[in-house]
């Protein structure tokens, strides 16, 4: 299943993406798995992160939808989060500086008194043909909030957290089939992937698990804003599915993740690749 050629600017909105991702809005159904907890999703306006803000709201959690400057897409979030009868908490700002992402976490301390899930997701990437083409800039953006910012976050939420709290890191399937052409950005998913296995056994006395998912091919604005038309087109067309995946079809196991249906989960890192294998 191909994609029509488009491009945006980064980060890319989800309402200028052709066909619009699916992120659950008229599918998913929830059943209570997460009610009265009290949860952060970054990148929560559009993709992935849309899709888990959705599933948590529907299974009963408020959420904090933590986004760079995407602001009509966070409001169609928040909507979304507050037709499922949950409260919607937004917060904008770029994440690759430590102090705001103390930010984030001081806000969702105040407005929920708790931190109970954690889901750092927010990313960027960018396709270069060669090495030459990537700066040092952009090489130390893309470490610093895909990466960064994950360590950042789960430090300052910490003393928010207790026993039975769940951190969620997303990897990628380049996590350990890195395309070069996404060199820093394969390197960042491989990091988290690692550093949440570390967490996951530093931080188990306390009784707070930490995994990761890994997703393959997803159609999130980040598509088209970060690969040349013609690769968008076919997007997704080479793994065992065929196809790329749509962001609902990680809901769930963010949601598995995040529940007490996980409680003994920890340290994994879950494949959603679309039939590619990780190690």
């Amino acid at each position: 299943m191909g994609f029509p050629e488009q491009q945006q600017e980064v980060p890319g909105t989800q309402a200028l993406m052709r066909p619009p991702p699916d992120c659950g809005e008229d599918s998913y159904r929830g059943s209570g798995k997460l009610t009265g907890k009290a949860t952060v999703i970054t990148g929560g306006d559009s993709g992935i992160g849309r899709a888990v803000a959705i599933a948590f709201a529907r299974e009963g959690a408020d959420v904090l939808i933590s986004y760079l400057d995407e602001h009509e897409d966070a409001q169609q979030v928040a909507s979304l989060v507050e037709d499922a009868g949950r409260k919607a908490v937004l917060v904008a700002g770029d994440l690759s500086e430590p102090a705001h992402c103390r930010e984030v976490i001081d806000r969702a301390a105040k407005e929920f008194g708790r931190i109970d899930v954690l889901v750092s997701n927010a990313a960027y990437q960018m396709t270069h043909e060669s090495l030459e083409e990537i700066s040092d800039e952009e090489f130390d953006y893309t470490f610093r909030l895909n990466v960064g910012a994950y360590f950042q976050l789960v430090k300052a939420a910490l003393p928010h957290m207790s026993a039975g709290s769940s951190i969620i890191g997303s990897s990628s399937v380049n996590s350990d089939m890195p395309s070069p052409t996404l060199a820093p950005y394969a390197a960042t998913k491989a990091a988290i992937a690692n550093l949440s296995a570390s967490l996951a056994q530093l931080l188990g006395e306390k009784g707070i698990r930490v995994n990761s998912v890994a997703p393959g091919p997803i159609w999130t604005p980040l598509i088209p804003a970060t690969m040349p038309p013609e690769k968008v087109a076919n997007f997704g067309d080479n793994v065992p599915l065929g196809r790329a995946g749509q962001p609902a079809e990680l809901a769930a196991t963010y949601v598995l993740l995040a529940s007490d249906d996980g409680s003994y989960i920890s340290g994994a890192r879950v494949a959603v690749t679309g039939g590619r294998p990780i190690l």
